[in-house]
């Protein structure tokens, strides 16, 4: 099916608006490798900024379920392969362009994604990543029937992975990893409040997912420092909790559930519509006039 067409095989310019915009962090990142002619440089930004995307269109994929039943927008169903197909296109430029950088020696790649252990990693996502691209149409549906399902929660894994590789190759700077670990908690925690029947349309629900998601991922990076690095955790935790510019991770991370929280109130038959529409209605409705004598 063309990425520009509805379920019912008719014209959908939201698909189309989302399919244009999949496709330009990839013009982006691989234009300067291709005026460059595969100089170095450029090579090694586009490995770094594809695997950014990689895990941010994973992640994206991921919020649309929630973000559905937050806001009840039936459409966002709609998107929800395209983004998740997005994911394995960047993951797979993320590895081509790997390969690149390598003179396209196969057999070196090989051995440095067995031996690396964060490029093991990193591989058994992509992996996964393409296990469910070739089984997220119609057809594999009606063949795996209730097995799709129970399939692509497969997904929730690829994530842990993909944040733990993320990790390993950032050295010390781990404040994107940190950031994109965080909207996974989050993610995660939406689904763990909709499997207990907890509303998702509750601002009370979706204020202390942010609060939580927001201390999971201050958590998060004071164990990571704590671990894997000499930077005293403390020290870190203490930024973290401190509200400063720019913003650490777990700021971020709350900012972004608290604005969701926001967002639910103005979704389909929400109290914040109606309030709108009584303002709206008061603002442009002409009271009318008597026609007494």
């Amino acid at each position: 099916m063309f990425p520009w067409l509805d379920p019912s095989g008719r014209f959908s310019a939201f698909k189309l608006t989302v399919f244009v915009l999949l496709l330009v962090p990839g013009c982006f990142i691989l234009w300067p490798v291709i005026a460059e002619g595969g100089a170095t440089i450029p090579v090694k930004e586009a490995i770094l900024e594809s695997g950014d995307w990689a895990i941010r269109m994973l992640l994206i994929s991921l919020l649309i379920t929630p973000l559905r039943r937050i806001t009840r927008a039936s459409k966002l169903v709609q998107i929800r392969r395209q983004v998740g197909l997005a994911a394995l296109a960047y993951a797979v430029i993320h590895l081509l362009l790997y390969m690149l950088s390598q003179s396209w020696d196969v057999l070196r790649v090989a051995n440095e994604i067995l031996v690396r252990i964060y490029l093991t990693i990193g591989f058994v996502a992509l992996t996964g990543l393409f296990i469910l691209g070739v089984t997220s149409t119609k057809s594999a549906m009606r063949r795996l029937g209730k097995n799709w399902t129970r399939l692509h929660r497969i997904s929730y894994g690829i994530g842990v992975l993909a944040a733990l590789h993320f990790f390993m190759q950032s050295k010390i700077d781990v404040s994107e990893a940190t950031l994109m670990s965080g909207f996974f908690v989050a993610l995660m925690l939406y689904r763990m409040a909709h499997a207990r029947d907890w509303s998702l349309r509750s601002p009370l629900v979706l204020v202390s997912i942010a609060v939580l998601a927001g201390l999971a991922t201050a958590g998060i990076e004071y164990a990571w420092y704590g671990l894997a690095t000499g930077v005293p955790p403390s020290a870190v935790f203490a930024a973290n909790l401190e509200f400063m510019w720019p913003l650490r991770p777990a700021w971020n991370v709350l900012l972004s559930g608290l604005f969701v929280a926001v967002i639910s109130l103005f979704g389909r038959d929400s109290i914040g519509r109606e309030w709108l529409g009584q303002i709206a209605s008061s603002l442009f409705v002409r009271p009318q006039r008597s026609r007494g004598g």
